[in-house]
């Protein structure tokens, strides 16, 4: 099951077609157990999300592997520490991986040192899998130069599809690196219907009238079409969804059962305004 399960939403309200805010504990034991039956091994938190990791140690994490990641701006020194205070929140003796939250953070002296740390993680048994967080695959040239690592997170899909037309999707596979996606919904974006969409949107109007259209046209819902097209990209590991709600899960979970269809090549953007939601305008 290539599914992975994001849970910022568990610790912090987060998305921009998020309208439930913070997900319940009963509501986050609930899509635990049902993501497990379906075969859903991994779980992505993070120390910055709110109360994430505090909330999934409460529900129970066993049998799940949880890659979570270190604050931006982190010191080597510090690294020890907080590992081993997130693994006290979640009630687990390990992590399956560790990221930085900011590759950056990898580059220059102290990054070296942090790298080190990273390491000694590793080596101790605290951690399975070390590597980066980013936000453009630009970023990977410093890093890759520079330091072995297991595993990145990247944004990925069907607007953003950096990660692979700039190649680094396949030199990732040539060095071994898992690849784990997130941002299938664009935070969301993807799955509001046109007229729900806040007006800061309209400047990119003609690009989402052909994504709605060729919905319509193919029958799939947002849900299906979104997740199908990272599902099935070569080359990545773990697709991660951010649910909040148990409905919300049996949607996606439904959605991954769906007939795929070829998306159109003109249904990508590289406009870093509309696909780094970090960017984003809205009235």
């Amino acid at each position: 099951m290539k599914l992975a399960l994001g849970t910022v939403q568990f610790g912090m309200d987060y998305g921009i077609a998020n309208r439930t805010g913070q997900v319940p504990l009963s509501e986050i034991a609930a899509i635990l157990a049902t993501a497990q039956k379906a075969g859903v091994r991994t779980i992505d938190t993070a120390i910055s999300y709110g109360e994430s990791e505090t909330r999934l140690g409460e529900a129970g994490i066993t049998g799940f592997e949880v890659i979570s990641k270190l604050p931006a701006g982190v010191a080597a020194d510090d690294a020890r520490g907080l590992v081993e205070a997130a693994l006290a929140r979640l009630g687990t003796n390990s992590l399956g991986g560790l990221l930085l939250h900011r590759s950056t953070d990898m580059v220059g002296v102290a990054g070296k040192a942090l790298h080190a740390a990273l390491l000694a993680l590793k080596r101790g048994g605290l951690v399975g899998k070390i590597g980066v967080s980013i936000y453009d695959p630009a970023e990977l040239d410093a890093v890759l130069e520079e330091f072995s690592i297991d595993l990145v997170q990247a944004p990925f899909n069907l607007f953003d599809r950096r990660l692979a037309t700039s190649g680094w999707l396949e030199r990732l596979k040539h060095h071994g690196v898992e690849v784990h996606t997130r941002s299938t919904f664009l935070q969301g974006l993807l799955l509001m219907p046109a007229g729900k969409r806040p007006t800061g949107f309209e400047r990119w109007e003609p690009l989402l009238r052909r994504w709605d259209g060729w919905l319509e046209d193919t029958g799939q819902t947002a849900v299906a079409a979104a997740l199908g097209f990272n599902l099935n990209t070569a080359g990545i590991a773990r697709v991660l969804v951010g649910v909040d709600s148990l409905e919300h899960l049996l949607q996606i979970l439904a959605a991954a059962e769906a007939p795929i269809h070829r998306a159109p090549d003109d249904l990508i953007c590289n406009d870093l305004d509309l696909i780094n939601p970090a960017n984003w305008r809205r009235a």
